[in-house]
């Protein structure tokens, strides 16, 4: 990777790879497209060459050049790192002197492993700069077009019907004869189906275009033009490249009206999305309603994909925090793709939405970017303003924060860049939560407020500023006192909404937990607490209660609410016709729901970080927690990208008290592992690829016991276990 991206080498005509080479640009007739780096310092990636079993890299030797027979022969006239004696393979910063604009250089690397076994020269990776380069600046990949066709067609009285299998953001093209040029036939497009036509009035902001189109004499192929839609194309949202046009999501197509034959290839959708590798990763296990559920919420992060940022969907097409949030999580879960959410955090920060909590989530998003990529060069760029978010200036006399006492100046909106008051959200929509009761100091709002602060320690630490390190390590300190103080009811052992209501949401509960303000000895009340409020919030709120389930021992509730069947579930996305996340459980809780809004997508993430349980504990992946949660699977299989490969994972029930689990990581990282106890069981005995191991003492949680660190390669677990 070239800051970030995988693709910088390739050249696109109009969306589509071409046979160009970044040498035959100049030439071309056509406009082109290709990723530019508009750093003048970029950083390189590698996935070091596996070599077996505890592959560690030592050291490694980058060089540059601007000439392809020079790097061809081994030869860096730009830059050469010489030997660097590091284990680094991610991220790793150019050292050289500031590349130049719109200039074309390329880049190969040779790693170090073992007793000093050097590898051979990795392939040659190009990459054009842009026209202004900035000492930092992110870069995004070109948007590409896919060609389909429908896998379903049907035709009745001269109309025919077209399935393309699932929705996706795209264009329609279609070959059609006249024999006259008098002939005039009807296009529609949509996302829903209703009594085996394209359903005109589905609902929402679920979609239907209809067009009359007016044939030429002779055999064409015809591009239908798109409306625009007036709300999705403002100032505000984000526009469609003119190198795409303007895009609408559908699945359904119709021709009405048109008494030749058509086959499947004469119908093309171009379905337009950011660059994803639909082999990296993949889930099975034995419960085939989750296996849909994962289906549907890994391609949503592909579909979703097709403005370049992650937006709110199609009807504003805004990026919002709290989508964004989402969405990176289950991008990361599903593709080895950063770039995106990068670019994402970025424009946010210059752009942000009204909700307060939102304001404050650009700093977990910041921190999530850090983590899955090792990549600091974000947070160090974007520092002053990740401090403003931090919402420290409406911080009252009680020492929390508050947006309704006065405190949002001028001059604070200006440090967030907002031109309006923020406004508390808890959820959305409203009446999904679950009661909650605005008060001048909300539970909620705080319990983000010092997330963020704990937060802001870490990365004040990354960026060795020791002095601010410890004002937000005393800060948030001090919130987990106020917190508590505030919100907490020592009668009902129970957190209120607000500073003055008694009213107890599922929402000020799990957010308190989720973020690590609730003592141990009030762990168990509120998780009890919690469970008995079901998914008492929206598609956006139930990725907090997952976490607050998974970490707080409730795992085998949490699977339950995954698989559910029921009306507010996942499932009954797909059981409504669609085949990306809807933006609520359902139209009668969000009349105006569109059927393409990747926050519904939550699956993708704690799929992966929690019931394959794969989580980085160290930046760029160099060390990693993993944790399954298995509680009524007998199987699973799954592949989870990660920035240096990818990691596989499978759990097999042999009988009731055996199973084994199976976990390969790729060269150059570690992994600390935690195997999974039933229910009413423990473990009697644990076996490494066939040889009896001890456990290591004092790392056994409820449903967990820690088994140690593994380095790169391939182990077998075999756990026998019986009764407590």
């Amino acid at each position: 990777m070239t800051d970030l991206l995988k693709n910088t080498g390739e050249v696109f005509i109009n969306g589509y790879p071409s046979t160009l080479d970044h040498e035959g640009i100049d030439s071309a007739i056509e406009p082109v497209q290709t990723a530019k780096i508009l750093s003048e310092y970029p950083s390189f990636s590698w996935i070091v060459p596996n070599k077996g079993k505890n592959t560690l890299q030592s050291g490694y030797r980058i060089i540059l050049s601007d000439s392809l027979h020079l790097i061809q022969k081994g030869e860096g006239n730009v830059w050469d790192s010489g030997t660097v004696n590091s284990g680094r393979s991610v991220s790793v910063a150019y050292r050289g002197r500031s590349l130049q604009p719109r200039k074309v250089y390329y880049w190969r690397v040779k790693a170090i492993t073992g007793n000093s076994e050097e590898s051979d020269w990795s392939d040659i990776k190009s990459f054009r700069t842009g026209d202004e380069l900035k000492p930092y600046q992110s870069s995004r990949e070109v948007l590409v077009k896919s060609v389909e066709h429908p896998v379903l067609c049907s035709t009745r009285d001269d109309n025919w019907f077209f399935d393309f299998g699932k929705a996706s953001f795209g264009q329609l093209l279609v070959r059609l004869t006249s024999e006259t040029g008098n002939d005039t036939v009807i296009v529609n497009l949509g996302e829903k189906v209703r009594d085996g036509r394209v359903d005109s009035r589905p609902g929402g902001t679920i979609r239907y275009q209809s067009y009359s189109l007016a044939l030429l004499k002779g055999t064409h192929l015809y591009r239908i033009k798109v409306h625009k839609d007036k709300r999705n194309t403002l100032e505000v949202a984000v526009k469609m490249p003119a190198y795409i046009g303007e895009v609408v999501p559908f699945r359904y197509a119709e021709v009405l009206h048109y008494g030749n034959k058509l086959d499947k290839e004469d119908v093309i959708r171009e379905s337009v999305h950011y660059p994803f590798d639909d082999s990296t990763s993949f889930f099975r296990c034995d419960n085939d309603t989750l296996n849909q559920i994962w289906e549907m919420s890994k391609y949503t992060m592909k579909a979703t994909s097709f403005t370049g940022v992650y937006v709110d969907g199609d009807r504003e097409r805004i990026p919002y925090e709290a989508d964004i949030l989402i969405n990176q999580l289950s991008h990361y879960s599903v593709d080895r793709e950063y770039s995106i959410a990068r670019k994402s955090l970025e424009y946010i920060l210059k752009k942000p939405t009204w909700p307060t909590e939102w304001i404050l989530q650009a700093i977990l998003i910041a921190w999530y970017d850090y983590m899955y990529t090792g990549d600091a060069r974000s947070l160090e760029k974007n520092y002053p303003l990740l401090k403003n978010r931090s919402l420290m200036q409406l911080k009252t006399s009680k020492g929390l924060i508050s947006t309704t006492t006065g405190l949002q100046t001028s001059a604070f909106l200006q440090s967030i860049n907002f031109n309006k008051p923020i406004q508390d959200i808890v959820d959305w929509p409203g009446e999904e939560r679950d009661g909650f009761v605005f008060c001048d100091h909300n539970a909620v709002v705080n319990a983000f407020y010092y997330e963020a602060l704990k937060i802001m320690e870490q990365i004040a630490r990354v960026l060795n500023k020791q002095e601010d390190r410890l004002f937000y390590a005393k800060a948030h300190q001090e919130v987990y006192k106020l917190f508590n103080d505030t919100f907490f009811d020592p009668k009902r052992k129970l957190y209120t909404d607000g500073d003055t209501t008694s009213h107890t949401s599922l929402h000020a509960n799990m957010f308190a937990f989720v973020f690590g303000l609730v003592p141990q000895q009030h762990s168990q009340g509120v998780q009890d607490f919690i469970k008995s409020r079901g998914m008492a919030c929206s598609v956006y709120g139930a990725q907090f209660l997952m976490d607050a389930l998974y970490n707080g021992g409730n795992g085998a509730y949490a699977e339950e609410l995954l698989a559910s069947t029921g009306e507010r579930s996942w499932y009954n996305m797909i059981r409504s016709g669609s085949t990306v996340a809807l933006e609520a459980w359902d139209i009668k809780y969000k009349p105006n729901l569109d059927w393409n809004h990747a926050w519904g997508a939550v699956p993708a993430n704690t799929i992966a970080r929690y019931v394959v349980g794969i989580k980085p504990s160290a930046p760029g992946f160099e060390s990693i927690e993993i944790k399954p949660h298995v509680y009524s699977l007998t199987s699973v299989e799954s592949a989870v990208p990660t920035i240096r490969g990818n990691i596989l994972f499978t759990y097999k029930t042999i009988n009731n008290d055996e199973y084994e689990l199976s976990v390969e990581i790729p060269p150059n990282t570690q992994a600390e592992l935690y195997i999974p106890i039933k229910s009413g069981k423990r473990v009697r005995e644990v076996f490494l690829d066939g040889k009896k191991i001890t456990f290591a003492k004092g790392k056994k949680e409820p449903e967990h016991l820690y088994v140690g660190r593994m380095t790169s390669g391939k182990q077998v677990y075999r756990v026998m276990l019986s009764n407590r």
